[in-house]
C-alpha cells in the first residue's frame, strides 16, 4: 500500500476545500439554518410530537442525512471530474498507484468533509432545537458508513459524467427528491398504507430511520434492515468502482 499516494490525494482534496470554505461548508450550514427555522421553529411550534419527539427535534437527523447525502456525492463526484477535465489524469494513471488507492485517496478526502459538515450541522441544530442522542456510538457509525457509501457512490459519477451538467443532475434530480420523500420531515407512519408501502422502495428511508433511532431509539424500519441496506448498497458502489477501473471506463479514453 503506497501511503504517501494516499496522503497526497487526500491532502490535495482537503487544500482544495479550504480554499473553498463558502461553498464547501458556508453554505450548508446556511441553507440546513434556515430549514432549521422554517420547519423546525416557525412550524414546528404548530405541530404535535411524532412518536413521542418534538417535531423541531424530529427531523434533525433527517436535516444531517440530506446535507450529507449531497455534499458526500457533490465532493467526490467533482473531485474525481477535475482531474478528468484538466488531464492530470493521465499523471495519476502513470504514477505507481493501484485503484484502491487512488480511491482511498479520493473518497477518503469526500467522506471525512462529509462527515465534518455533518457535525458542524449538528451544532447548528443544536443552536435551535433541544434533542439529545441516546446511540452516539451507532451515530457516529451510519454518519461515517453513509458518507463513505455515498462518496463512492459521487466518484461514480464523476467518472460517469463528461459534463458540469451531468454532475448536477444525479443529486439535483434523484438524491435531493429521494432524501425529501424518504421521511426527512415526517414519518412515513403518518402516511396512508399505500403510500407507506410505496415509500420502503425508496433507499433512503433505510438511511434516514437508522440515523433517527441512533438519536431517539424510534425508527420507521428495523436498524437490522437499516444497517444491511447501507452494506448492500456500499457494497455495490465498490463492485462498481472496481469495473471503471478494471475497464478504464472513461478514464483512460
Amino acid at each position: 500500500m503506497n501511503f504517501y499516494a494516499i496522503r497526497a490525494i487526500y491532502l490535495f482534496e482537503m487544500a482544495r476545500a479550504r480554499r473553498t470554505l463558502m461553498q464547501s461548508v458556508a453554505s450548508p450550514v446556511v441553507s440546513t439554518a434556515l430549514y432549521f427555522v422554517v420547519f423546525g421553529s416557525a412550524i414546528g411550534s404548530h405541530m404535535v410530537q411524532i412518536e413521542g419527539v418534538s417535531y423541531g427535534a424530529f427531523i434533525v437527523p433527517g436535516m444531517i442525512m440530506l446535507s450529507l447525502l449531497t455534499q458526500s456525492v457533490a465532493n467526490a463526484s467533482f473531485g474525481i471530474y477535475m482531474p478528468r477535465f484538466s488531464g492530470t489524469i493521465y499523471e495519476i494513471h502513470s504514477a505507481p498507484i493501484s485503484y484502491i488507492e487512488i480511491v482511498t485517496g479520493y473518497v477518503g478526502a469526500a467522506a471525512s468533509k462529509s462527515v465534518i459538515l455533518g457535525l458542524i450541522t449538528l451544532a447548528v441544530a443544536r443552536l435551535f432545537v433541544d434533542f439529545e442522542i441516546l446511540h452516539p456510538f451507532w451515530m457516529i457509525g451510519f454518519l461515517v458508513l453513509t458518507s463513505v457509501t455515498f462518496s463512492l457512490f459521487g466518484f461514480i459519477i464523476g467518472v460517469w459524467a463528461d459534463g458540469f451538467e451531468k454532475l448536477q443532475i444525479i443529486p439535483l434530480m434523484i438524491i435531493t427528491p429521494l432524501t425529501f420523500l424518504g421521511g426527512t420531515f415526517y414519518s412515513i407512519e403518518m402516511l396512508p398504507p399505500f403510500w407507506q408501502t410505496a415509500t420502503l422502495l425508496n433507499p433512503v428511508v433505510y438511511l434516514v430511520s437508522g440515523f433517527r433511532w441512533s438519536f431517539y431509539g424510534v425508527s420507521d424500519v428495523s436498524v437490522a434492515i437499516s444497517l444491511g441496506m447501507t452494506l448492500a448498497f456500499l457494497v455495490v458502489c465498490l463492485i462498481a468502482v472496481r469495473w471503471i477501473f478494471k475497464t478504464g471506463y472513461r478514464l483512460k479514453t
